[in-house]
């Protein structure tokens, strides 16, 4: 009989435990880790505390509930499709950013592609003045809530008065497994390079420092460090800052491992601006989950979501993201100007 609750992947231990004295094939239960920057996901609600109005009905964008309830459809139809096809259940976590408030969560999560899953939100309150934040949706079928807060990067430290998007930081148990997800949404790049480049390099040294103390406290912490960086996995926060390793042999149990460095170098992208292709959404994970255990989550792989449905497949734009609103601010019926990206995590069924 099937079980409903998980989904086992079968594959030949030899290819996954680097072990040839295993020949017989094992079950693996599989588990979606997502995360996606949904562009611009407002409600079209003015919000007299936040500078939203660009994303309501007599805003520039011309936000109407008829342009909000598509979007709602178009992100649930990406949260639908993510991850299926390696588990039919999708993504156990997708973390979140550029996301008004917990209303669009919770709305996103009752539409039909998605509704099944039953997917519960996490959100607080952003300091950013225009509302976007960071967010979570979880699949109560793998994982179980235990704490949530937000870290706050303080900008004013660096002389800046604009206030940027706190690091969510989430603790759970996952598949079996108490696991540590921080979501960050850095500061971008408006103003160039070098005056934007200490902001980021200041939500790192934050991500850092959560981590640092959750790896005193236990050696053996799990945790994935996800989001739009804002930065390449080549950049100063990520090597530097987090110390994030290239290679699996590299990356001991406390270290970072970061399977995007490789990836960037080879060319792929989630974003792309002025003609180059830049991987700023990523997930990493503690070397922990480099250890092929039998009764412990390990990692599997990664990918980026880059469908055709995600893409214009034709005119000036052919080959990027399918982007919600023109460079007119005109509705587009599209998703996001970022792809997702996703790791799987691997379980021995016994």
């Amino acid at each position: 009989m099937k079980n409903t609750s998980i989904f086992f992947l079968s594959v030949i231990a030899t290819l996954l435990l680097n072990n040839s004295s295993y020949a017989q094939k094992k079950n693996y239960q599989i588990v979606a880790i997502g995360f996606y920057n949904c562009e611009n996901f407002f409600d079209p609600t003015d919000n007299p505390d936040k500078d939203d109005n660009d994303f309501t009905p007599n805003g520039p964008y011309r936000y109407t509930q008829e342009v909000y309830k598509q979007k709602k459809h178009n992100i649930a139809t990406v949260f639908g499709k993510m991850g299926t096809d390696i588990t039919p259940d999708g993504p156990a976590i997708i973390g979140v950013v550029e996301i008004e408030n917990d209303v669009v969560l919770k709305e996103v999560a009752q539409e039909p592609e998605i509704k099944a899953r039953n997917y519960k939100p996490i959100w607080f309150p952003t300091p950013d003045v225009r509302g976007i934040s960071t967010g979570m949706l979880y699949n109560p079928k793998y994982f179980t809530l235990i704490s949530a807060e937000p870290h706050t990067v303080d900008l004013k430290s660096l002389g800046q008065t604009r206030p940027t998007r706190d690091i969510l930081n989430v603790c759970g148990i996952l598949a079996g497994d108490t696991v540590h997800i921080l979501v960050n949404h850095w500061p971008s790049k408006a103003g160039g390079e070098a005056a934007s480049a200490p902001g980021r390099k200041l939500a790192a040294t934050v991500a850092k420092g959560i981590v640092d103390s959750l790896t005193k406290a236990d050696p053996n912490s799990r945790v994935l460090i996800m989001g739009d960086l804002n930065d390449n996995p080549t950049s100063e926060g990520v090597i530097k800052v987090l110390q994030a390793k290239a290679d699996k042999e590299d990356a001991g149990p406390n270290d970072i491992y970061n399977p995007w460095i490789n990836m960037y170098k080879k060319g792929m992208g989630t974003e792309i601006y002025r003609g180059e292709w830049n991987l700023i959404d990523q997930i990493m994970i503690s070397g922990s989950f480099l250890k092929k255990s039998s009764d412990k989550l390990f990692y599997y792989k990664c990918e980026i979501f880059n469908r055709d449905f995600l893409t214009h497949m034709i005119g000036q734009d052919k080959g990027t993201p399918h982007r919600s609103f023109t460079i007119s601010q005109v509705w587009d019926n599209g998703y996001s100007d970022h792809y997702p990206v996703l790791v799987y995590m691997l379980k021995e069924a016994k």
